[in-house]
């Protein structure tokens, strides 16, 4: 058999690409997203901007390259995020007194408004999308996806 017959033949084993592991978790994630993003659109959020405030929201302040893997953001991204928050107001940015390389980040008191705001509407969502698949099942499936990404090792952005 040669080289090209048996990778054809390995193809062909592969599961359809719509009923892959990947293409289904994405397909479940635009699903979900499908009902945050009326949220985000009517608080002017995108998704990668929503993680970023969230996340900010829940801690003091934060080194810029740990909240791009907190929030799951290649550090290009997360800067032009991070530029367009602090035009905005809605963060505060600053060198680091131990090291003036590495940048630090907090979320403004404008920016906790904003989150406060629009945290009802989010969780009404999460309340919907919870009540639509049931909490045992939601709980379930947190916990499956959990135990998948300890098995296959964590992901990086953009890899």
């Amino acid at each position: 058999m040669s080289q090209q017959q048996v990778q054809v033949s390995a193809a062909r084993r592969l599961q359809p690409a719509p009923n892959s592991l990947p293409a289904i978790l994405m397909r479940a994630r635009e699903a979900v997203m499908t009902h945050v993003r009326p949220v985000l659109r009517a608080y002017e959020m995108t998704e990668p901007q929503w993680r970023v405030r969230r996340t900010l929201a829940a801690i003091e302040e934060v080194e810029v390259t740990q909240l791009a893997e907190m929030v799951f953001l290649l550090p290009s991204s997360l800067s032009r995020i991070l530029k367009d928050l602090t035009d905005r107001g809605l963060i505060q940015r600053r060198a680091s007194a131990s090291d003036l390389r590495k940048g630090l980040v907090s979320i403004s008191d404008d920016g906790m408004a904003l989150i406060e705001a629009a945290a009802p509407e989010a969780a009404k969502v999460n309340c919907e999308i919870q009540k639509l698949f049931g909490r045992e099942r939601m709980n379930r499936l947190e916990r499956l996806l959990e135990e998948l990404e300890q098995a296959v090792g964590p992901g990086r952005p953009g890899e």
